[in-house]
């Protein structure tokens, strides 16, 4: 009996250490070795450097250059800060004249890139455990923007749709986007302009696809002579400067900038209006350009970017919030967090819309 028990034992046991050896040769297969990890960082080194394209401002500069470079010193960050608007313009005369220049972007509104196919598949460069784990990630996933997975989704946040100055404006007076409609503010809003790429666009598809705004809503706030600015800055700085009390969609990194240099600006709880506001990441998408420079630098410098300490430095820079479940969001009201239910103006479904939504602006406000 006790030789019958001692052979089931020994079975039992055999059977679990063989089950364990599976368990980490599948790790060890999907995730890679520590050698490997050290061989990019050292081929990284050699390149020398990252180039990288991301937003404006010299916060976010700091942000996505600094905290890399002191974690892998000999790897320098060449960064260069523009609207995707900009950006887009630039890289399509480089690549009519056979110049690939980039390795990184971080940036917003990337329906554009996508058409113009200059990234590659970014899972393949996702190389560290921490990154690669779904788990870590928001919803239990990492979040591509596209079909090939080329552009993933860091900071989907609440956007802040409606900034005003604080001298000129009671926050009090805004419970809902149709208060925009009185009187008082006819000729007195300058918005991002919706007729192209960023957040202005992005918060009217937010009122377009908003069963309480829609259509009419945009028709009537078309009566209010609204002014459209193309350049965040300068959106920001009229309103600090009083020369318009309300801004409509602008830059949320611009608006946290100015607040922190002392500009008496300040963005409306979007839980204080009745109709809430949009998810969106704002500048907060990043993918790898194909025929990078820098292929190995590249890699170390996004799995930088998207470890606890990447998305730290970015999102208390730019007042975002990361999808990356260990990092903080202390520095942002909590309004910003995502809620569920809340209308995504990133999604394929919500750009298709699109299609819809410029022509009918286009017809609203003219060319």
């Amino acid at each position: 009996m006790k030789q019958k028990l001692y052979s089931i034992t020994i079975g039992v046991i055999v059977a679990i250490a063989a089950a364990l050896s599976f368990s980490v040769l599948a790790v060890a297969a999907s995730t890679p070795s520590a050698a490997e990890w050290e061989k990019t960082v050292a081929a990284a080194k050699k390149e020398g450097n990252v180039v990288v394209s991301g937003p404006n401002g010299v916060e976010a500069r700091d942000a996505l250059t600094d905290g890399f470079q002191k974690r892998y010193p000999g790897i320098r960050v060449d960064y260069e800060g523009s609207s995707t608007r900009e950006f887009a313009t630039r890289l399509a005369t480089e690549r009519k004249a056979g110049q690939f220049l980039w390795d990184v972007f971080i940036h917003g509104a990337p329906e554009t890139m996508v058409h113009m196919a200059v990234f590659d598949p970014l899972e393949p460069a996702l190389l560290l455990p921490d990154v690669k784990n779904p788990k870590a990630w928001r919803g239990g996933a990492i979040e591509f923007y596209d079909l090939g997975k080329t552009i993933m989704v860091m900071t989907p946040y609440q956007q802040g749709t409606i900034c005003y100055n604080t001298k000129l404006v009671n926050a009090k007076e805004f419970k809902s986007y149709k208060d925009l409609l009185d009187p008082k503010w006819k000729g007195k809003i300058v918005a991002d302009d919706p007729r192209k790429s960023g957040p202005g666009q992005s918060t009217f598809l937010f009122f377009y696809l908003h069963p309480e705004l829609g259509p009419d809503f945009i028709r009537a706030l078309a009566k209010q002579q609204l002014t459209f600015y193309l350049n965040s800055s300068q959106e920001v700085d009229a309103v600090g400067q009083g020369k318009f009390p309300v801004l409509l969609g602008g830059s949320d990194m611009t608006a946290n900038s100015a607040m922190k240099k002392g500009v008496p600006i300040a963005i409306v709880d979007p839980t204080e209006l009745k109709e809430g506001t949009n998810v969106n990441p704002s500048n907060g998408d990043i993918a790898l350009f194909n025929r990078a420079p820098h292929p190995n630098a590249a890699k170390v410098y996004i799995n930088w970017l998207l470890s606890k300490e990447g998305q730290t430095a970015f999102v208390r820079a730019g007042g975002y919030v990361s999808a990356r479940l260990d990092v903080p969001t202390d520095h942002v009201p909590a309004w910003r967090v995502p809620q569920p239910g809340a209308i995504k103006t990133y999604t394929k479904e919500a750009i298709k819309m699109k299609e819809e939504l410029l022509p009918f602006i286009t017809e609203i406000f003219g060319k």
